[in-house]
């Protein structure tokens, strides 16, 4: 049991959104990881940060990822800093990652300067200026398919993940035969 698509990316890059879109395209359910880390919490994000740390919220993440791949079949979605584990790195090898690329004026814009995102919450543009520095390799180095979400329509996207989709599953029955 393999998920169709892991989706990948900083915050504002779209992956839950692009996430439901392309599941709804591929006739899939979506499977958001900071979903599972709330409901297994019971609480929001934030408010994991606030009374349990970072630490906590990561080990919950990890968790939560690691069952994602391992059980659902459609596509899943990881928080924007999951990929900061090496476990769930070395998780993603042989997955078909999609890496949704946003430059930083377009993520500030989706995310909003008044985040209620944990890690934006003091100077959200610096904040999210070195999230992206420091993941920006990792996402590129993860991602099997990249794709350029600044300013483009979820359906002309979701459309360019899918052709990609296709032309993997084409290549891998290639080297089958």
């Amino acid at each position: 049991m393999r998920p169709k698509a892991v989706l990948i990316g900083p915050p504002g890059s779209g992956k839950t959104t692009i996430g439901g879109a392309l599941a709804q395209r591929l006739g899939v359910a979506l499977r958001d990881t900071d979903a599972d880390v709330e409901a297994t919490a019971g609480k929001p994000i934030g408010e994991i940060f606030i009374d349990d740390g970072e630490e906590h919220f990561r080990d919950l993440e990890r968790a939560a990822v690691a069952a994602a791949l391992d059980e659902h079949e459609g596509v899943v979605a990881l928080g924007g800093g999951a990929i900061l584990a090496k476990e769930t790195q070395d998780r993603l090898a042989g997955h078909t990652v999609v890496y949704l690329r946003v430059g930083l004026p377009e993520a500030i814009k989706r995310v909003g300067l008044a985040s209620a995102r944990p890690l934006l919450a003091l100077n959200p543009r610096s904040q999210m200026r070195k999230l992206l520095e420091e993941r920006l390799p990792i996402y590129e180095r993860l991602g099997t398919v990249s794709v350029d979400t600044d300013g483009r329509d979820p359906d002309d996207i979701v459309e360019e993940i899918v052709k990609a989709l296709a032309e993997r599953a084409g290549d891998a029955t290639r080297e089958d035969a």
